[in-house]
């Protein structure tokens, strides 16, 4: 009877519990005040009334929505070329919290929709482009769970998140190419200056918020990421065990 040997893993340094920690504190904390500032301290909008502040959560949400489709599509390829599990691990955590995210900025946009325009919905280019997004998420989690075992799965999941990350500047960018309801850019680098933010408080209140829900992304990224590296070591163990 041949006995297998796992060698055991280095328990996680008390440096980078700490880290760890910092990031769920200082994401309770910025999230704290982007709730003070949204709603005792930023001005309700003229035109739309209390509605606009749902901006300051819409807005943070379709930025990480984006930004995570593009980070799991460069994860996905670094693992094929370099065939290290670390690089699956976060890409297929990225995307299971880019779902989240993506139907929140869907609701949050319906939400925000029907007391401005009338309807819950309606197929403006930004809004099918970021449906289509959601989409994508949801094919790359469908694949990696019951699509083939294994290396081929994996290749098909790449390539789906490399289409999600093609489609991630077309949504930036549909209010500047296509006639569209949705209101056109005012921040980035793309933004248009007669749309942009005129009260100082509206605008620090954004920035507050996106950094508050970049920080709260990256902590529950960093959670997920050493779960799902504990669910493949042990996958590693049954399968040396098997």
């Amino acid at each position: 009877m041949t006995q297998l040997a796992a060698t055991p893993k280095s328990a996680p340094s008390s440096g980078r519990g700490f880290a760890r920690d910092a990031l769920l504190i200082a994401s309770a904390l910025l999230m704290a005040l982007t709730l003070y500032m949204v709603y005792f301290w930023a001005p309700t909008e003229q035109n739309l009334g209390v509605s606009q502040r749902i901006f300051y959560f819409h807005v943070p949400l379709g930025w990480i929505g984006m930004v995570s489709i593009i980070i799991v599509a460069f994860a996905s390829l670094m693992h094929l070329f370099t065939g290290r599990q670390r690089w699956d691990d976060l890409a297929y955590s990225t995307a299971e919290l880019g779902v989240i995210y993506a139907s929140l900025i869907l609701v949050t946009g319906a939400i925000w929709g029907k007391p401005v325009w009338g309807v819950w919905w309606t197929w403006d280019p930004k809004l099918t482009t970021t449906l289509v997004l959601w989409f994508i998420y949801v094919a790359y989690l469908m694949i990696r769970a019951y699509g083939p075992m294994g290396s081929q799965g994996r290749r098909f999941a790449s390539v789906i998140a490399l289409i999600g990350a093609i489609d991630a500047p077309i949504i930036y960018m549909a209010s500047i190419w296509w006639r569209t309801a949705h209101p056109a850019l005012n921040i980035g680098p793309a933004a248009d200056e007669a749309e942009a933010i005129g009260d100082s408080r509206i605008y620090i209140t954004l920035l507050v918020s996106v950094v508050a829900f970049t920080v709260m992304y990256i902590a529950l990224l960093t959670e997920r990421y050493a779960l799902r590296k504990s669910e493949s070591d042990l996958d590693e163990l049954h399968q040396r065990m098997a």
